[in-house]
């Protein structure tokens, strides 16, 4: 049987467009119900289908895009959502860091575009792809991203076309946000430190919201439980590493492992 070879990726006589498919599919089967349901939540905050298409392309985010129509909803001013989808996407630049060692020898332009199409769930695929997989290059992982990009839109849209066919109480885009937020904090309660750090932040907003009356106070409480809980890493990692405070939890219910000596 005769073999390809398209970019680094060999292929017995299968399309390259399946391979990528293949690589990708586990997100982009993932991404329809969850694109469909954000295509209806921007449709009830206001998004006309032009314009969810637009933000699907140029954010391509869940939780950035879930975060614009819960603000929308609640008229914030734009200056707050902006603040607020920046300290939100930060992560991308310790994701994009990791795979930079990976991106050696590609022009300016491909490392943009590379960037721009890049989120959580196509990081990891990639990220996989490349630390298993030694004939995997960065041509096929940009290709990955825009695969992933393109059911994503495709989605947004069709959801937001169903949007503007049936009535959606604006009450429920609130509770989407919250529920995906929630989640997003529970995955990531590895020790005492960060559920700690988690509580402090739930206090300063309730307070700072409170104070400024408006969707600034999330960024001011954000700002402030960022900052503290890596001083406060940075201080136990230096004076007392094996603190209990840095210690993973065991299971996802919160079970501590066996504690180490302080």
């Amino acid at each position: 049987m005769a073999t390809k070879k398209i970019g680094k990726l060999k292929t017995n006589d299968i399309p390259y467009w399946r391979l990528i498919l293949d690589v990708s599919l586990p997100v982009d089967l993932s991404y329809i119900p969850i694109g469909l349901a954000c295509g209806i939540l921007l449709n009830a905050s206001g998004f006309n289908t032009i314009n969810t298409f637009l933000v699907s392309i140029l954010v391509f985010s869940g939780g950035a895009q879930f975060m614009i129509a819960s603000l929308l909803a609640t008229s914030a001013p734009m200056y707050s959502i902006v603040i607020m989808m920046f300290f939100l996407e930060l992560r991308y630049a310790l994701l994009g860091s990791s795979l930079s060692k990976y991106l050696h020898g590609q022009s300016a332009w491909f490392t943009f575009f590379f960037a721009c199409s890049m989120n959580d769930e196509n990081y990891a695929l990639n990220y996989l792809k490349f630390s298993t997989d030694k004939k995997f290059a960065p041509k096929d992982a940009i290709k990955v991203e825009h695969v992933t990009l393109l059911i994503w839109t495709i989605s947004n849209v069709i959801g937001s076309l169903i949007g503007s066919a049936i009535h959606i109480d604006l009450t429920v885009v609130h509770f989407a946000l919250t529920a995906l937020f929630l989640y997003m904090i529970v995955v990531q309660l590895k020790n005492r430190l960060l559920l700690s750090i988690s509580v402090l932040a739930g206090i300063v907003a309730v307070i700072f919201m409170a104070i400024t009356k408006s969707t600034l106070g999330l960024v001011i409480s954000t700002i402030i439980a960022s900052l503290t809980g890596f001083a406060i890493e940075a201080s136990l990692r230096k004076r007392r590493p094996k603190s209990r405070w840095l210690k993973t939890f065991k299971n996802p219910g919160g079970t501590p492992e066996e504690d180490i000596d302080e």
